[in-house]
């Protein structure tokens, strides 16, 4: 009987290292969401301008960067909090834009609510089937990577049609990601609880937007 203790202890620990995991990733997740919309309200209500692309990419690269180098610190939640808050302020203008539309308050809600209905109902499939799609990281790296291109050239040589394509791919490939990271998340593929939140909060920001993007530009935005 004492041969098999080691094991059913050694499993009973994984659980437990994932429940916690999970738990952080999701507590300190909602709370990043909820200051960022805090610092996207701020912008709104002071009218801030847009920063523009180079200053958004070199923000949060090395926003991104800072937290991926205090991943194990405390002072990594800090660098968590300063990356969805800078993202919140970079928010607020393109939101106060689609807002002065006729039906900008419509747009909004309803880009915000498909984005919380596509987050709950993927992670909760992730979550409840316990299915292993690692498999798709590759294939989601490489996508992300050529629409993040796409994106820069529609943005560069002022490309409606190509803008709406790269929104629609990214709608796509952030459903995919909430599904991979989750599934990391489970299956022991991810272990720090701030590298999950960056990665899912990053997810939200990018399907609302994207999702924003479609909405405004067949509900007349262009």
């Amino acid at each position: 009987m004492s041969s098999y203790t080691p094991i059913s202890t050694n499993a009973t620990s994984v659980t437990f290292a994932t429940n916690k995991l999970i738990r952080n990733t999701y507590i300190l997740l909602s709370m990043t969401l909820l200051f960022s919309a805090a610092t996207a309200g701020a912008s709104i209500m002071l009218n801030l301008p847009h920063p523009g692309l180079l200053i958004t990419l070199v923000g949060y690269i090395g926003l991104l960067f800072l937290t991926h180098k205090l991943q194990n610190s405390v002072w990594g939640i800090a660098a968590v909090f300063a990356l969805t808050g800078f993202m919140g302020l970079t928010l607020g203008p393109i939101v106060s834009m689609y807002l002065s539309l006729p039906n900008g308050g419509q747009l909004v809600m309803t880009a915000l609510g498909a984005t919380g209905v596509i987050f709950l109902g993927l992670s909760g499939y992730a979550l409840s089937t316990q299915k292993n799609f690692s498999f798709m990281g590759g294939f989601l790296m490489t996508g992300i990577l050529v629409a993040f291109l796409a994106g820069i050239g529609a943005f560069l040589f002022e490309i409606p049609m190509l803008s709406l394509v790269v929104s629609g791919m990214f709608v796509l490939l952030m459903s995919g990601l909430i599904l991979y990271q989750t599934s990391e998340m489970i299956h022991g593929g991810e272990t720090n609880y701030i590298l999950a939140t960056v990665t899912l909060y990053v997810t939200i920001y990018n399907l609302f937007t994207s999702l924003l993007h479609l909405l405004g530009a067949f509900g007349g935005d262009d």
